[in-house]
């Protein structure tokens, strides 16, 4: 019985958190930082300012969640990843976090966390652990397999995520958040995915 009730509160936890995320995530863009309160968060949510407060005692840990949710990536899309072709599993999950990136919710989030730093000192202080995003992981996960599998010799996860990374986003995020009509097409985008995988895959190529 006392398991039952604990799924159970579980998953009221869990539907809470959601409708939290989504109110947050409409108000934040609708009305900014600073338009948006918690009481008007847990009106639209339909929850309890007490429920709200006790998953989110501030509004910038709420902004917080808001912005890593809208980024997140079902573990369902990213695996399973090929274990002896290091620059095929590169693209795939390069095309997943492509994807992230060209969602409008967090193009718009971001540029929310650009404008709104400056102003706002608790957001200063947050920490945005975007590493925590399950596309980032599964990537840590496949440079750190390959480098056990000795398909790939990287002597440092973090410097090869955050090379792979940047070469993507810096083809097809920073120009479409920086200026409001550029555009890439799907074919250019893959093409850049492809692009970065090779470069990697060359850079920490076993030794021979």
């Amino acid at each position: 019985m006392t398991r039952a009730l604990s799924d159970y509160h579980r998953d009221i936890r869990a539907r809470n958190q959601q409708a939290i995320l989504d109110a947050a995530a409409e108000l934040f863009l609708d009305a900014g930082f600073d338009g948006t309160s918690l009481a008007r968060v847990a009106d639209n949510a339909g929850v309890s300012k007490a429920t709200l407060f006790k998953q989110f005692p501030t509004k910038s840990q709420l902004f917080e969640a808001t912005v890593l949710e809208a980024a997140s990536t079902p573990d369902t899309e990213l695996r399973p990843l090929p274990s002896d072709d290091f620059r095929t599993g590169l693209v795939h999950l390069g095309r997943a976090y492509a994807d992230m990136l060209g969602r409008p919710r967090v193009a718009a989030l971001m540029r929310m966390i650009i404008a709104e730093l400056p102003r706002f000192p608790e957001l200063r202080e947050r920490t945005f652990d975007f590493g925590t995003l399950t596309v980032l992981q599964a990537l840590r996960l496949h440079l750190r397999d390959a480098d056990a599998a000795g398909t790939a010799d990287i002597d440092d996860l973090d410097v090869a995520s955050t090379q792979f990374l940047g070469m993507i986003a810096s083809a097809m995020f920073w120009p479409r958040l920086m200026h409001g009509t550029w555009s890439i097409t799907e074919e250019e985008e893959l093409r850049a995915i492809h692009e970065a995988a090779t470069t990697i895959a060359a850079r920490y190529a076993p030794s021979r």
